[in-house]
């Protein structure tokens, strides 16, 4: 629980929702805190926080990185605390079709991954880029590398193994929509990630949310995330699921 009370007081320096690396501000960025809360016989702590922040080093050089923290609790017991950095550079993001440069970090306590690396590359096309929506689909290539606190796996192939190396392609979709004259706003992060080696080693992730503006700068917020991944730890889920409601602090106004 001090992990988890450090994180409330630090996370917010960096200043979250999805920006559009293709808008004009030479910065942006945003912090959602998302949580549940039950008391009573069974104690039950939900808690998401996600930041994402954009800049411009260079005129046609974006830099964006999303940061998400979960914490899960019930009845006093840890059940997740999950830690996942991405990390974009893109180049001339203004246009129809441009490159990108990725990196990704993450841990996952229920899953007992004790530490995920990807570095790739893709190209990204914008289906609607509008300043009140966007719709975007990227594809990448990525090596992943994923050490595991545990060698037994719901894949017989995998057992003994204490990291799971891997080259992957990556399909995304993303995409933000205003309506009914921007009182309602919808978001989604979406992405296919197979193996290019291991035809049974796939996971993939569908982020869903519908924000409520009440100020300039701030948001309601409902999130749900549904994620699969198809090599886990024996006797473990391969879904998780995720409803959490909170809201949207941001360095911009309306958009």
């Amino acid at each position: 629980m001090t992990k988890f009370l450090y994180f409330l007081l630090f996370f917010p320096m960096l200043l979250s929702a999805q920006i559009n690396e293709s808008d004009t501000l030479s910065i942006k960025a945003n912090l959602s805190l998302t949580g549940f809360y039950q008391g009573g016989n069974v104690e039950t702590i939900i808690f998401r926080a996600k930041s994402d922040f954009s800049f411009k080093p260079l005129k046609n050089l974006v830099f964006k990185t999303q940061n998400s923290y979960v914490y899960q609790e019930f009845g006093k017991e840890k059940a997740d605390e999950d830690i996942l950095s991405v990390n974009f550079l893109y180049l001339n993001p203004d246009r129809k079709l441009y490159p990108l440069v990725l990196g990704f970090i993450s841990t996952n306590f229920r899953r007992e991954i004790d530490l995920r690396s990807l570095l790739g590359a893709g190209v990204t096309y914008q289906i609607v880029n509008k300043k009140s929506h966007w719709l975007k689909l990227s594809l990448s290539s990525e090596y992943e590398q994923t050490a595991f606190g545990e060698t037994n796996f719901n894949r017989s192939d995998y057992d003994g193994s204490e990291s799971i190396n891997t080259f992957r392609g990556t399909v995304w979709v993303n995409g933000k929509y205003n309506l009914f004259k921007k009182k309602v706003i919808l978001k989604h992060e979406l992405y296919f990630q197979p193996s290019l080696e291991q035809s049974d080693n796939f996971r993939w992730q569908a982020d869903l949310a519908l924000e409520l503006p009440l100020w300039k700068f701030l948001n309601f917020k409902i999130n749900y995330i549904h994620t699969f991944e198809s090599i886990v730890i024996e006797n473990q889920s391969q879904e998780d699921r995720f409803l959490t409601f909170g809201f949207t602090l941001k360095s911009f106004g309306l958009d």
